[in-house]
């Protein structure tokens, strides 16, 4: 079935109105829903079940948990990220132990939300005329912890488990209004404004803000003849670029997942910090990182026609045509093929496979990251790949992965991409699988699959 090859890797470029319709037999009236409801539909169509929660093997380390995802995170992969990280939960075996600290993500002398070592997360907000407030953790809000009203008017809870470690959209329902959480700093998810929280990781050091040469995060604005408007994008230059005028630099375009934008990686995923640590650490070559929208209008699902509405080849356009020769004529590149990678996360990566393959003339280094894989049919009716192409570097979260019994998990690639993998190896491609431990479809995937892909680009 298409679904099959989507997840698979088999599909030759198809338009993604015909992936997502094709792979869940949606129609319009399904695709042009909201994104949780579009989700939830999508959920039902394809897999009709959702992981059982286990609690997690007694004196486990907090981040060695079993499934357990949100409708809107199982889905994504089958999407192209209709939403990107949702928030994994574990059911708790002992009660949360009371050294809470302020996250690092909320405003400057906020005290809620925040987050204990084990991963719990509590929440305190003031709202004493409201009847009713949760907190519903993940993109398009599944799931999620009711607060309980406090004599002084406040409402205040716990998440009833721990939760992933990493980054996590959220928002309020406040009396069944949407808001975000006046604590904390907010972030573009979800297609909104979403507010954000932080589980500190175990090995978090990597993406840390550190006492290193930095580089430097900047806005662009470019025409686009092609969809008659001045486009964004941000471009991360690596320390020392501007002290040293007579070197010219690789360029990694990195794509976001569906509901977001620009921001996304140099917000969420911390890559211009990934990118200056692993150049202090001599791990990988100085190079461009340029992040720009992912879609050629405002594509809602509510909107008309939705979803079906979108197709990748404006978007190539914009990427090919337009923004990377404004890149090469504003900033020092090395504008060929060797020099030009292409990757995303998610729907970014699935926009990747699409592109890239079919301009081997620009890009030498391809990146799917959560956004599927290449099977060798792909390779083969692709011409040139295998002499043009340097490295093919694909990863999951080892939760996307999982098979979880006889039930595939929401999201789950339906045949394993390791094969693929392999099988490009064995084909003589320099092809790189990674598999991001105890992690979902969630940003701590993705950061950590940058830090692996990126000492492997322009060798």
């Amino acid at each position: 079935m298409l679904l099959q090859k989507v997840l698979s890797g088999s599909t030759h470029g198809a338009p993604i109105e015909l992936l997502v319709r094709g792979a869940c037999q949606l129609d319009d009236e399904v695709l042009n829903q909201a994104p949780d409801q579009l989700a939830l539909a999508i959920y039902n169509i394809s897999f009709n079940t959702q992981t059982t929660r286990k609690p997690p093997k007694q004196g486990a380390e907090r981040r060695r948990r079993p499934e357990v995802r949100s409708v809107v995170g199982g889905v994504s992969a089958v999407v192209f990220a209709i939403s990107a990280a949702s928030a994994q939960t574990t059911a708790p075996t002992t009660a949360p132990v009371e050294d809470f600290r302020p996250s690092s993500l909320n405003q400057p002398g906020q005290q809620y939300p925040q987050v204990n070592s084990q991963g719990y997360a509590r929440f305190r907000i003031v709202a004493p005329d409201a009847k009713a407030v949760k907190v519903s953790l993940g993109l398009g809000g599944r799931g999620g912890t009711v607060l309980t009203k406090a004599p002084d008017g406040s409402w205040i809870g716990t998440s009833e488990g721990p939760l992933d470690e990493g980054f996590h959209y959220y928002h309020l329902t406040v009396d069944g209004g949407t808001f975000n959480d006046p604590g904390t700093l907010n972030f573009y998810g979800s297609t909104r404004w979403e507010s954000g929280i932080e589980i500190p990781a175990h090995d978090a050091d990597f993406y840390a803000l550190k006492d290193v040469p930095h580089g430097n995060v900047q806005q662009v604005l470019f025409a686009s003849p092609s969809t008659g408007s001045q486009r964004r994008a941000f471009v991360y230059t690596p320390p020392g670029y501007d002290a040293t005028k007579a070197t010219r630099y690789p360029v990694l375009y990195l794509q976001h997942g569906w509901g977001e934008d620009e921001t996304a990686w140099s917000n969420q995923g911390h890559a211009n910090l990934i990118l200056d640590n692993l150049i202090a650490a001599g791990r990988a070559k100085p190079f461009l990182i340029v992040m720009t929208y992912g879609m050629t209008n405002d594509i809602r699902p509510g909107a008309p026609r939705g979803l079906a509405s979108f197709d990748i080849n404006p978007f190539r356009t914009v990427l090919v045509d337009e923004l990377m020769p404004y890149i090469d004529s504003h900033f020092r590149t090395l504008p060929d093929a060797r020099h030009r990678a292409m990757a995303g996360l998610s729907m970014g990566g699935f926009e990747t496979k699409l592109i890239a393959p079919k301009n081997l003339d620009k890009f030498a280094y391809i990146g799917l990251l959560s956004g599927g894989t290449f099977s060798l049919e792909d390779i083969n009716s692709t011409p040139a790949f295998k002499d043009k192409v340097k490295l093919v570097f694909v990863s999951f979260g080892s939760r996307e992965l999982d098979r979880g019994g006889s039930n595939l998990p929401p999201g789950a690639p339906s045949s394993d991409p390791r094969a693929n993998a392999a099988a490009l190896k064995a084909a003589g491609i320099n092809s790189v699988f990674y598999v991001s431990p105890e992690t979902a479809h969630e940003f701590l995937t993705w950061r950590r699959s940058l830090y692996e892909m990126a000492p492997l680009l322009f060798r």
